[in-house]
């Protein structure tokens, strides 16, 4: 396990009873590196969305608990945020929550001359997502998507 994810994985069993407390669950956590800062960044989500209320109350308890632990080695920034309405769908159980949903996918290489795609999210498995767009279905292989996120209607 690399640095970066044992990080990840720590701070988010430090997260689990926190958020549980909170009543909110946990979408992701990422430890990344953005110009010259690391960032751990924690993302929380409930029905109806979360508040600053609610991001203030874990950032706070969490951010206890990881001076406590204090595991991380490198200088960084700690967030704590809702996912975003256009919210990156990094893991199987983000998929599956979106079904039906509309997605934007950006790929690595054109496919049809084309590097990106929207349309209703209706299948997923380990190899492929597969959506709906007017009158046809497009497969893709997960190796060749860059990002899946949910798509903004305005």
């Amino acid at each position: 396990m690399s640095r970066k994810e044992t990080y990840e994985e720590r701070t988010r069993q430090l997260l689990m009873p926190i958020a549980r407390q909170a009543g909110v669950e946990i979408y992701d956590v990422e430890y990344v590196k953005e110009g010259s800062d690391w960032y751990l960044r924690a993302y929380i989500d409930k029905p109806g969305g979360v508040n600053i209320n609610d991001c203030e109350t874990v950032s706070r308890s969490l951010s206890a608990q990881l001076d406590q632990e204090d595991f991380v080695e490198d200088a960084y920034i700690l967030e704590v945020s809702s996912p975003g309405l256009g919210r990156a769908l990094k893991k199987d159980e983000h998929l599956q929550k979106s079904l039906g949903q509309e997605v934007e996918i950006r790929l690595y290489k054109p496919k049809d001359h084309c590097k990106e795609f929207t349309g209703t999210l209706i299948r997923f498995d380990g190899e492929a997502l597969v959506i709906a767009q007017a009158d046809k279905e497009i497969t893709f292989a997960r190796k060749e998507i860059a990002l899946v996120r949910l798509a903004l209607d305005f």
